[in-house]
């Protein structure tokens, strides 16, 4: 029962590590809850499977951006996460962030240099994002496993006024010897619950 708790728990964190995939997607709804879609699509270049969010929270683009942008905020939403922060700033929208997520013991906690960017339409009509590992921008650090490749992309419209339409992809390699069917049982654990706590910061 411990090891089934801790394999669980390891497969959930893996999947919310900062992913647009690399090439043909077959999408499969895995989890439909509180208006939050996660799916879930094998690719021709990795064992393990791309994810795809599809959701439309209370908010607006500017304050995504806001909560996007302020890294040390995302221990409160994103899945697990501790100890983010930037590393270095090319314009507001356009950063290197550090981040590393809480794996459980005997595992080693997984860590990820994220290269940030957003940009929205002259015409409002929409805004991406893009969120690809550097991980070789800043020296690996002592016990913890660099994340190896990650690519998310964020593409966001509003059907109203007041509310966004979101459809996040995501895929990543999360290093070590991990098997990737273990990985792939739980995908859609980190992602679900990491939408939930956006939409509720994004209401405040």
């Amino acid at each position: 029962m411990k090891h089934t708790i801790i394999t669980i728990a390891c497969s959930a964190v893996l999947l919310t590590l900062v992913s647009t995939g690399f090439g043909q997607y077959n999408w499969k709804l895995i989890k439909d809850k509180d208006g939050i879609r996660v799916f879930q699509s094998e690719t021709k270049t990795s064992n393990f499977k791309s994810i795809k969010v599809e959701c439309t929270l209370e908010g607006t683009y500017d304050k995504l951006i806001s909560v996007l942008s302020n890294v040390a905020l995302h221990k409160e939403w994103v899945y697990k996460v501790k100890t983010p922060y930037i590393i270095k700033k090319n314009s507001p929208q356009d950063f290197y962030y550090y981040t590393e997520t809480s794996m459980p013991w005997p595992m080693s906690n997984r860590d990820a240099v994220v290269h940030l960017t957003m940009n929205k339409d002259s015409l409002n009509r929409f805004l991406k994002i893009s969120a690809i590992g550097e991980p070789r921008l800043i020296p690996e650090k002592s016990g913890k496993v660099r994340v190896p490749r990650s690519s998310v992309s964020w593409y966001v419209t509003m059907p109203t006024a007041k509310t966004i339409h979101i459809i996040y992809t995501f895929e990543a390699d999360p290093g070590g010897n991990l098997p990737s069917w273990m990985v792939n049982m739980f995908a859609d654990k980190g992602p679900y619950e990491s939408f939930k706590k956006l939409s509720e910061i994004l209401k405040k």
